[in-house]
């Protein structure tokens, strides 16, 4: 059984693993880690193999972590890899976790919708993904209007001046996941949900999942001329600036939502005249304009925001198997009725007042 994992920004581990026994009696019977990383004392890998062997198959990223680096040792130098990368790797030769070869995703671009309907719509696509109901899936949003989405955890009246949400016509909604409130205007921004099964991301933790599943589009930046990186928690910039911004939830059922908001544009006054917190992060990082601190695609490459989409599209496909999605009328159907249920209901929108 063969399985492979390569670290965002890292290198490649590869894990050739033999099985004896079944069920609860299940172990590792033969294991041969490999791969283009560097470690030091080199004789280390010989013990990193034989401590795997005799481990049972149900044994957990994290214990098999630490017998790793304890074969290893106290003084072992892992270069361009970890612990927890060789028992990824493992996992996955033994089917627990998957890699993005093992999954074939649809691509949506999708038409635009109402604010509290595309929170509805990221809730159903993502549980659809855990009941096993749909496959995995990358959906580009399309905004119908102004909007400011703000966290599971934000509060409204700290986020919002409600002063100047109404002279810039925003609505206001909020998503299923944590972090930041994000500002919208339809042609200034580009969004985008993953809905990936848990296996893809197991054994990894939230910040190891956020530069894992940004990964892809890092390289579809790179390929329009911007040198893009992962900023820990959840951003990606390049050196002029912000790029983005990430978030994310994991669901009980098996799921994944990974959502991302690009600025392609940036209208800055309006910005801060509308968010509470926008401001006193700009006079936090001593900086005076918005456009200082957020690096919109537009001044970077030139290119209209239809094809920058296109490319990402187009990038998406040439790494991984897809094939072209759609939101479907059922979960759109069910997507409404929670609109109504829960995401455009004072309740839920004020949750944290």
């Amino acid at each position: 059984m063969h399985g492979e994992y390569k670290i965002p920004g890292g290198k490649l581990v590869v894990a050739d693993v033999e099985v004896e026994g079944a069920g609860a009696d299940a172990a590792l019977s033969g294991v041969v880690i490999s791969g283009d990383f560097f470690l030091e004392p080199s004789d280390a890998l010989l013990a990193i193999n034989a401590t795997l062997i005799g481990l049972p198959t149900t044994t957990s990223v994290a214990d098999m972590a630490a017998d790793v680096a304890r074969a290893a040792g106290p003084d072992a130098q892992f270069v361009g890899f970890s612990p927890e990368a060789v028992a990824i790797a493992v996992r996955r030769a033994l089917g627990h976790a998957t890699s993005w070869q093992d999954h074939t995703f649809e691509l949506i671009h999708d038409v635009p919708r109402e604010p509290h309907l595309q929170m509805a719509l990221d809730d159903v696509i993502a549980q659809g993904v855990g009941a096993g109901e749909r496959g995995p899936a990358l959906r580009i949003w399309e905004w119908e209007r102004n909007t400011v989405v703000i966290g599971s955890f934000q509060s409204v009246r700290n986020e919002i001046d409600a002063e100047g949400a109404a002279a810039h016509d925003i609505t206001v909604t909020r998503r299923v996941s944590g972090g930041g409130a994000m500002f919208i205007q339809p042609g200034n921004t580009i969004t985008y949900s993953l809905y990936v099964p848990i296996s893809l991301v197991e054994g990894l933790s939230f910040e190891q999942s956020y530069a894992f599943l940004d990964d892809w589009v890092l390289g579809a930046l790179q390929e329009l001329g911007i040198q893009a990186t992962y900023v820990p928690l959840n951003d990606i910039a390049s050196p002029a600036g912000k790029i983005a911004g990430a978030a994310q939830k994991r669901y009980t059922s098996g799921a994944v939502l990974h959502h991302v908001t690009m600025a392609y544009n940036i209208d800055a006054d309006a910005m801060l005249q509308v968010l509470r917190i926008g401001r006193e992060k700009l006079s936090d990082k001593g900086t005076k304009s918005a456009n200082k601190r957020v690096d919109p695609l537009r001044s970077q490459t030139g290119m209209t925001r239809e094809a920058i989409i296109e490319s990402f599209l187009a990038y998406f496909a040439s790494r991984y198997t897809t094939v072209a999605g759609a939101v479907s009328d059922s979960e759109v159907d069910r997507a409404q009725r929670l609109v109504t249920e829960r995401f455009a209901t004072p309740e839920w929108i004020n949750a944290v007042p």
